[in-house]
């Protein structure tokens, strides 16, 4: 329906050629700034009606008190179904802080909830398929706990920021929540208002990189740098990947175009993953509330866990 679509419009009513850098260009960006967007609003709101009564502070109390496997979790897969992005980082590390949930719980969920969430899982099982796409998630759910338990090991309570600690949130005397269809509903049209507004311009930002790629990167070079086997080309997607910012969504469009152009896939997941959790704006958004040791600590767990996942990924497919 979506390449239909684009195909009326780009290549019969503006009559550019199939076989022009920006016609291919303009198709992959009309095809899928109409596939994604249908995507983000049917999934939101669907899962919003299910997630009507979940919130921070319930997301706190579902972990607090849990013997620690269980909490940590918990927490990951929390993080994987709520739509809290690097800057609500902060706001909940403090949460569960507060809350008294064990910091090593506390990264667990830090890594999964921006790394994984449920639009980009339906998004990317249209490119990938649902085989690929669950050992995706599978592999981000364990770089999620075994990440958490690592930093656990180094005891990074003392690479908390000292504010952090004095800051007593307290129980928010919270309204109960309207539990009706028509409340759910309402809740579930302001998530989708929400998170689009938070989320547009980095998703038609990853469509039109991915667009750029997809028409005017010469499938030779894209095949002699990144294409190989070679096992640096992974390390360095990863590397690729801190400067950038977006979420899972956005990048998705991105690796959708780097697939196209036959780059391996253990090197484009690599590539999404670092962008969603390992970004330059993330880290400085959790240098607020942590030492830069706990920080450089973090990012090494992550760039070695990504790296490893995308060998994985390489060696499998």
């Amino acid at each position: 329906m979506f390449e239909t679509f684009a195909n009326l419009l780009v290549y019969q009513l503006l009559g550019l050629s199939a076989d022009s850098a920006f016609g291919s260009a303009l198709h992959f960006f009309v095809m899928d700034v109409a596939k994604i967007f249908v995507l983000l609003v049917a999934v939101i709101y669907l899962m919003g009606l299910l997630r009507a009564l979940l919130s921070p502070e319930k997301v706190r109390g579902y972990v607090r008190g849990k013997p620690k496997w269980l909490a940590r979790s918990l927490a990951i897969l929390l993080g994987a179904v709520t739509p809290f992005c690097s800057c609500s980082s902060v706001p909940l590390f403090i949460g569960f802080v507060e809350a008294g949930i064990p910091l090593g719980v506390t990264f667990s969920f830090l890594i999964a909830s921006p790394m994984i969430n449920e639009v980009a899982v339906v998004i990317l099982a249209g490119i990938l398929g649902w085989k690929l796409t669950a050992l995706y998630v599978l592999a981000g759910l364990a770089v999620a706990y075994i990440g958490g338990v690592v930093m656990e090991w180094f005891k990074p309570e003392r690479w908390v920021e000292d504010y952090v600690w004095k800051i007593q949130m307290g129980q928010l005397h919270m309204a109960e929540p309207d539990t009706s269809l028509l409340g759910r509903h309402r809740y579930a049209m302001g998530e989708v208002k929400e998170i689009l507004r938070r989320i547009w311009k980095w998703v038609l930002l990853g469509i039109a990189v991915g667009a750029l790629f997809h028409g005017y990167v010469p499938e030779r070079w894209v095949t002699n740098h990144l294409g190989g086997d070679d096992w640096y080309t992974v390390p360095l997607a990863v590397l690729l990947g801190v400067p950038l910012y977006s979420n899972a969504t956005g990048v998705i469009p991105v690796a959708e175009a780097m697939l196209g152009k036959g780059v391996a896939m253990g090197t484009t997941l690599a590539f999404m993953m670092s962008i969603a959790a390992l970004s330059l704006p993330e880290m400085l958004i959790l240098r607020k509330v942590i030492h830069w040791k706990a920080l450089g600590i973090y990012a090494a767990v992550l760039a070695v866990a990504f790296t490893l996942v995308g060998w994985g990924f390489n060696l499998l497919t």
